[in-house]
This record gives C-alpha cells, sequence and structure tokens, in this order.
C-alpha cells in the first residue's frame, strides 16, 4: 500500500507545459506574423506604378530645378567653358531697371489675373442649370480653354488694331492700346483672361457635379438659398477647386510668355515685359544662360512662397 500511495504521489506531479500547447505572448505573435502574400504583391504593385510617375518628376522637374539653381552661380553661353561668378548674376539682376519693370508687371498679372477664378465661378454656376439650349451656350464658354495662346493672341493683336479693329469700331477712334506702354500690359492681362476664366469654369462646374446632394437638400429644408446656400454650403465644398483654380492662375501669371510674345514683344521700350519673358530674352537674344538661370531662380521662389502660403493656409481652414 505505501508503495502504491508513492506510485500516485508521482504521478500526481504536475507536468510541464507541451511546448506545442504553450500560449504565444503577443510579442511573440507580432515579430512572427509578417505581410501577407497579397499585401506584399498589393505593395509591390503600387511601386511599379508609382515608379515612373517618380522618375519622370525627377528627370522633368527635380533635374531642371537644380540644374537651373546651379547654372544661376555660372557665366555661360551655351557653347564655350562655364565660369564660375558667384552672386553676380544676382547682383546684377537686382541693379537691373528691366528686372524691376518686368517685376511690377508680373504683379500686375498676378492682381488681375486673380479675377478669372471668381469669374470662372460665376459662369460654371450659370453653365449648371437645367434649361433650353444651355449645351450650346457651354459649348460657346468651352471655345476659349481649346485655343492656343498664339490664336488668343493674334485674335487680341486684331481686336486691339486702332485702324480697323472692334475696339475701334466700338469707341468710334483708334486707341492704341498695345502700342502705348501706359497701357500694354492690361491690354495682354485682358485677353489672358479669356482662356483662363474659360478653364476656371470647367474646374468648377466638374466640382459642382461632385456636390453632396445631402448637404445642399438639408440646406433647403432650413431655408437656405441664394448667397446663403452659396457662401456657407457650395463654396466650403468647392475649397479643393478653389485652391486648385487659384494655384494654375498663380501659375499662369507667373509664366506668362506666349501672350507677350505675340501681341508686344515685351514693348514698346520692355514696358510689358515680365521674368518669363525677360529670362527667354536674355538666353535665347543673348545667349546669356548663367543670368536667365538667376531670374528663372528669382521666379521660382516667387511661385514657392505663394503657393506654399495658400496651401498652409487651405490646410488650416481645413484642420
Amino acid at each position: 500500500m505505501p508503495h502504491s500511495a508513492t506510485r500516485q504521489d508521482v504521478n500526481a506531479q504536475p507536468r510541464e507545459p507541451d511546448a506545442s500547447h504553450s500560449p504565444r505572448s503577443p510579442h511573440s505573435r507580432t515579430k512572427r506574423r509578417g505581410p501577407s502574400p497579397t499585401a506584399r504583391r498589393q505593395r509591390k504593385a503600387a511601386l511599379l506604378f508609382l515608379a515612373p510617375a517618380c522618375v519622370m518628376v525627377a528627370v522633368y522637374v527635380i533635374w531642371p530645378i537644380l540644374s537651373s539653381i546651379r547654372l544661376s552661380f555660372y557665366n555661360w553661353d551655351g557653347m564655350t567653358e562655364q565660369t564660375f561668378v558667384g552672386l553676380d548674376n544676382f547682383i546684377e539682376l537686382f541693379q537691373a531697371p528691366t528686372f524691376y519693370t518686368a517685376l511690377k508687371n508680373n504683379v500686375i498679372w498676378l492682381a488681375l489675373f486673380l479675377l478669372a477664378p471668381p469669374m470662372g465661378l460665376a459662369v460654371a454656376l450659370y453653365l449648371n442649370q437645367a434649361v433650353a439650349g444651355i449645351r450650346i451656350v457651354k459649348s460657346l464658354f468651352f471655345a476659349p480653354f481649346v485655343l492656343s495662346g498664339v490664336v488668343v493672341g493674334l485674335i487680341f493683336s486684331w481686336f486691339y488694331d486702332p485702324t480697323f479693329g472692334l475696339l475701334a469700331v466700338i469707341l468710334g477712334h483708334g486707341v492704341p492700346v498695345l502700342g502705348d506702354a501706359r497701357y500694354a500690359t492690361f491690354g495682354i492681362v485682358f485677353a489672358a483672361l479669356w482662356p483662363q476664366t474659360a478653364y476656371c469654369m470647367i474646374l468648377y462646374l466638374t466640382g459642382l457635379t461632385a456636390l453632396n446632394s445631402e448637404q445642399l437638400e438639408a440646406a433647403r429644408m432650413e431655408g437656405a438659398k441664394g448667397w446663403t446656400m452659396l457662401w456657407h454650403v457650395v463654396l466650403p465644398q468647392l475649397r479643393p477647386v478653389t485652391f486648385m483654380a487659384i494655384v494654375v492662375t498663380v501659375i499662369g501669371a507667373l509664366r506668362s510668355f506666349d501672350l507677350i510674345s505675340v501681341m508686344t514683344g515685351g514693348g514698346p521700350f520692355e514696358s510689358s515685359t515680365v521674368l518669363a519673358y525677360y529670362m527667354y530674352d536674355q538666353a535665347i537674344k543673348y545667349y546669356r544662360i548663367g543670368y536667365s538661370a538667376s531670374i528663372a531662380v528669382v521666379l521660382f521662389a516667387i511661385m514657392l512662397v505663394y503657393i506654399v502660403y495658400h496651401l498652409r493656409r487651405m490646410l488650416r481652414n481645413e484642420i
């Protein structure tokens, strides 16, 4: 009997837990478990789709920007060896009277060109109605968007012509808009507003079709209409579209070139030149590649500051 009791006591001793049945800690489970094959395939596919775009941005955006910044510190005519001159190009640029004329004209372009987004919004609100014949009217407003800058410049050059232009017919006498240093820049900006307003109109028409119908219906049930509906319901939903319209308009104002080249060539007496045309003039006509690169760097800095300011403002409003 004592011998059997001892055997029972031995059998009653607790067994060590089997390793195969031991509970795993959360750390060990997390450590051993990796991404699933499906997740790995999706990540690989995303990288493959992004790779061409990243390469294109690096080759056609990042590399030219870095090359322009580097060239701005050199004196180069495009053929002979480059000569390092440090900040001499920038010093000469900030001492040139033409630079300040071009900068003043760019400010005028910015101030007047920013009329395009609200004008485009007004046209988009009008065209967003379901009335008879609205498709024909839409086609008429779409037309300026598909015209090239050269065609627009030629049309308005004929419009401003003091001998046979439509403006002379309307006023009863000829006004040399493009031949007068006081009016040349304003005449070009007015011509540029025509296609830019059409572009902003297309952006806003796209945004209006994507409005939240539930919010609109709730606002109507609360009695909102007219300006109240537009200001408190429609415009907040169009904020991303407005940001895009402003950014595109600012970039278009700062890099305005084609209309100036066709309508005035920067004249009369460089009174209508802007930074983009001044940069082209120095690089192509006078073979001053380094000096024109310094103009490009200044223009890029102005664009960057303006766009970053509006981007931060939009993100702050979103938060």
